[in-house]
């Protein structure tokens, strides 16, 4: 259990923070490293994740980016937690403020999709949020997730087909469906232009 941006240019820019010239997480050098410190070959992680050899090969290169469940596999083989993988460490804070590029971005390119993981990575598994981008044509297609869980899908812009155990439903803006994960499901861009939802997954 899914992209492209407009650039505005202002004048003069204002200069970059640290925030700003932070680099986004990528997922494929870390899974790399991790695997040749614990002196790994493709193949062993690939069979201990049971994650295909020529999907981890373009993960590693940087030419896919993993599912989260692909994520949770891959770190639970290599012994490290999803939070290891994806965020920077950082000092106990009252508040702690995530920038753009702090938040995890995984791309399903072929399938033209976009999720951004707005919840926090300790919570994987459990209560899960995200903002997902569809372009048109684009579609998030997921396998039964664990007995009992559901999904809670808000429209924010466009509109998206819905699709759970084989009954479709078709949302505009600010509609909202709520349904079982726990059966094969889809989410489709139904329009000509980008669709934007937030998805919410509560595991069982």
């Amino acid at each position: 259990m899914a992209s492209s941006a407009t650039r505005r240019t202002a004048s003069p820019p204002a200069p970059a923070t640290p925030a700003q010239t932070l680099a986004p997480p990528r997922v494929g050098e870390q899974i790399q490293r991790l695997r040749m410190e614990r002196k790994l070959t493709l193949d062993d992680l690939s069979r201990a994740a049971g994650v295909s050899k020529s999907m981890l090969s373009e993960i590693e290169r940087d030419k896919a980016n993993p599912t989260i469940a692909v994520a949770w596999r891959l770190t639970n083989a290599l012994g490290v937690s999803l939070d290891q993988l994806f965020a920077s460490q950082r000092e106990h804070e009252t508040i702690a403020v995530s920038g753009p590029h702090d938040i995890p971005t995984l791309d399903g390119h072929d399938a033209k999709y976009q999720l951004r993981v707005w919840g926090p990575i300790e919570l994987a598994g459990k209560f899960e949020w995200y903002e997902l981008t569809l372009q048109p044509g684009g579609a998030l297609v997921s396998n039964a997730h664990e007995p009992g869980t559901r999904e809670h899908l808000t429209v924010l812009g466009g509109s998206i087909e819905v699709e759970a155990d084989g009954e479709r439903k078709r949302l505009k803006t600010a509609d909202t469906a709520r349904y079982q994960a726990d059966v094969p499901h889809a989410i489709r861009n139904a329009g000509k232009t980008e669709a934007k939802a937030l998805l919410i997954v509560i595991h069982g």
